[in-house]
């Protein structure tokens, strides 16, 4: 997999913004909506891919603190913040500097990634879906938030925020759809989308499925 990563708000500007833009898409309900389908439980591991400034591993280790949560990210400035945050709310989350491949093999009951693979070129789409179906147990789940098919022509219009800050390249296969198939193709089974969620950057997407085998 390519060393490079696009950074958390693009090129739309530094890290330190990045929570309070996130905040303008509806961040709490889509975020609870995939804690929801997580359904963290006592003694899970939970594995955040691309956990970003750890606001996803922070809601996971509130709703259940018995689980052990893990958040991996390449981009050290985002894990620095992500560290601060569940320092301040005395949360005790794992942190790794890295990508999926960088979790042991079957050794997670549950993954979840927010707001990732749209950044991501297809090759890396392809790459991280398929770390993280290795990352699970067989009969593992799987629970991806990020921007997926644009139904309506407002989404579509309202999407062009965010490939202005990461690109159409990566971004317009996420808007075409793409993400249900790249899932089962990484080794996904009963991949559905189980919500979408308008906003003002586009609809979010939660896409649940398991891991077969």
């Amino acid at each position: 997999m390519t060393d490079t990563f696009t950074p958390a708000l693009g090129r739309l500007g530094p890290i330190r913004y990045y929570d309070r833009v996130v905040a303008l898409t509806r961040e709490r309900l889509w975020r609870a909506l995939a804690a929801a389908h997580a359904a963290p439980r006592a003694g899970d591991v939970i594995v955040d891919v691309g956990c970003g400034t750890g606001t996803l591993a922070l809601l996971l280790a509130r709703v259940e603190p018995r689980a052990r949560i893990i958040g991996v990210d390449p981009d050290p400035g985002v894990l620095a913040v992500a560290r601060r945050k569940a320092d301040d709310a005395r949360v005790d989350i794992e942190w790794r500097l890295g990508r999926g491949e960088s979790i042991g093999e079957g050794s997670a009951d549950t993954v979840v990634s927010s707001l990732v693979l749209h950044q991501c070129p297809m090759p890396v789409k392809r790459a991280v879906l398929a770390s993280m179906a290795a990352a699970l147990r067989p009969g593992g789940r799987v629970v991806i938030a990020d921007y997926g098919r644009q139904r309506t022509r407002l989404m579509r219009l309202a999407f062009r925020t965010v490939q202005l800050a990461d690109g159409r390249a990566d971004t317009q296969p996420n808007a075409d759809g793409v993400l249900p198939g790249l899932m089962t193709g990484a080794g996904f089974a009963d991949v559905r989308e189980a919500e979408v969620v308008p906003t003002a950057t586009g609809s979010i997407s939660v896409y649940v499925g398991r891991r077969t085998g």
